[in-house]
């Protein structure tokens, strides 16, 4: 059955890869782009089902009216990808309140907008699919990436508590955690804080080092993403979580199970809060 898609950030990367495949698949697909001069390239991928939408998810101003363009001009959404980010590299100490705010403001606050926005029609229809891109980096850290981890952990939690909430109208809510693909987030779209704390060198310069060479040679493929994407869409009991590559699925295995050892070390410590009479949770 054939989808109408609301992806965000379509000009590159995974987000072109999910329109790819989602065009390819025969559905519709309406994809922001901030720039104008992009609209026709991508409607020229799949004319008359590739529908370039004009919008900078911080505007958070026009993103009512682009969504109500969408389901009067393009058709009803079906599935709404917040994909449009970046990464932001840097030792906390040395990354800037500004900086830090600005990686809120798209990977966060711009995908909040978008769901909140397109939820009332999905509601309405008690159907639909919100999927949340986020990454290895929202489910385990790695130094040198506050900024970003700190927008993946909260998009995770967003998704997680719109899940049950959003069960019972039918619309399914799902957070994709990629792990290293080729695309230009290690690349140009990675902004990089500039260094100046001298102690920090023996970590950091090896972190930016190895990263810059990853660039172009990581294990996975968008195109695979793409048609994941298009897996759980189509899947009757969709996950709630889907961790992608197999780089990514042993990184977040190695976290879980050091947490999980660290939980029942810390066990009797944990629980010796409790009031005798108190109320469980859950």
């Amino acid at each position: 059955m054939p989808h109408t898609f609301f992806i965000t950030g379509v000009s590159t990367g995974l987000g072109r890869a999910f329109a790819t495949a989602a065009l390819e698949a025969g559905h519709t697909v309406a994809g922001t782009l901030r720039k104008r001069e992009q609209i026709a390239e991508f409607e020229a991928v799949a004319p008359g089902r590739a529908h370039g939408i004009l919008l900078d998810v911080t505007d958070t101003e026009s993103i009512p009216a682009a969504i109500k363009g969408v389901e009067e001009n393009v058709g009803s959404i079906d599935v709404l990808v917040n994909n449009a980010g970046y990464g932001v590299e840097g030792v906390f100490e040395e990354t800037g309140l500004d900086v830090l705010r600005q990686q809120f403001e798209v990977n966060v606050f711009g995908a909040a907008a978008v769901t909140k926005e397109v939820l009332p029609y999905l509601r309405e229809r008690r159907r639909g699919h919100i999927v949340f891109i986020t990454s290895m980096g929202g489910l385990r850290a790695f130094p040198g990436l506050s900024a970003y981890h700190g927008t993946k952990y909260a998009v995770e939690g967003i998704a997680d508590t719109l899940r049950p909430e959003l069960a019972p109208f039918g619309i399914h809510v799902t957070s994709i955690e990629p792990g290293g693909f080729r695309t230009d987030w290690a690349g140009r779209s990675m902004t990089r804080v500039e260094r100046s704390i001298t102690d920090y060198d023996e970590l950091m310069e090896p972190i930016r080092e190895g990263r810059l060479a990853m660039s172009g040679n990581q294990l996975g493929n968008p195109a695979g993403a793409g048609a994941a994407l298009l897996t759980i869409v189509d899947a009757p009991n969709p996950p709630g979580h889907l961790v992608l590559g197999s780089d990514a699925r042993r990184l977040v295995a190695a976290a879980r199970a050091e947490f999980d050892t660290e939980f029942e070390l810390w066990r009797d410590l944990g629980e010796s809060t409790d009031f005798p009479d108190g109320n469980t949770l859950g």
